[in-house]
């Protein structure tokens, strides 16, 4: 699952990190350390009109195009590898509109082993780069009450990050990225719908965090702020 997330990159640096040949992405979109449903998200898609990759902004959570409204899409922040190729809400768009969803990481919560209530976490990359998580995007609407929505695509978690929660984003490296988005000519992308490999995961930090993060309110570095100093990897359990 992957409910919260940190996206803090300007919409210049994605260009750039991505290849991307433009921007579609307005000066409303700032930097957030608690992306929550609904919120409006950068991702990074194919344009065919423009002839290439591009940043655009989209509201996170999918809404299907025969959808009557958009009440529904904070309930599909996420899709299932496992169901994503057959599942009506989402089988149009992992065919047509795959994208990646740019993050510098994210939030999950694990029941505490002393006590009552949960831990967040916070998880990112140790050596600093981008997260990049597969990603399906739609549109719903027509004319000025055209949205553009998105999803991210999860997968089993495998140890340690399932001591944290059995489920997380599924991340794409660099070589993956062209597959992902259509760009190889390969018509199928279901091979990439794996869980992580152990060398993906071994370049994961987790970081417990304090309770804010929980309020969406909240929206500042400290969120990602260890609660503890962290000076060797930490045992989950």
């Amino acid at each position: 699952m992957c409910g919260r997330y940190a996206s803090t990159r300007s919409a210049d640096h994605l260009v750039a990190d991505f290849d991307a040949i433009g921007s579609d992405v307005d000066e409303s979109l700032r930097p957030s350390y608690n992306v929550a449903p609904t919120d409006t998200v950068p991702v990074v898609r194919v344009s065919k009109s423009q002839g290439g990759r591009v940043v655009d902004a989209v509201r996170w959570g999918l809404v299907p195009s025969w959808a009557k409204d958009l009440s529904g899409g904070a309930r599909m922040m996420n899709a299932r590898a496992e169901s994503v190729t057959e599942k009506p809400a989402f089988r149009s768009a992992f065919a047509r509109r795959r994208c990646l969803v740019p993050a510098d990481g994210w939030y999950e919560w694990s029941p505490k082993p002393d006590g009552p209530g949960k831990q967040a976490w916070y998880l990112n990359r140790a050596d600093g780069e981008l997260c990049v998580f597969a990603g399906l995007w739609e549109v719903w609407g027509s004319g000025e009450q055209r949205v553009a929505t998105c999803s991210i695509v999860t997968t089993a978690a495998s140890a340690p990050l399932d001591g944290v929660h059995d489920r997380m984003p599924l991340m794409l490296a660099p070589e993956r990225w062209a597959q992902w988005l259509g760009e190889t000519g390969e018509a199928d992308a279901a091979a990439l719908l794996a869980p992580p490999s152990a060398a993906v995961l071994a370049g994961i930090e987790l970081r417990p965090v304090g309770p804010a993060v929980g309020n969406v309110r909240n929206n500042d570095p400290s969120l990602r702020e260890a609660v503890v100093p962290v000076t060797e990897p930490v045992t989950l359990f």
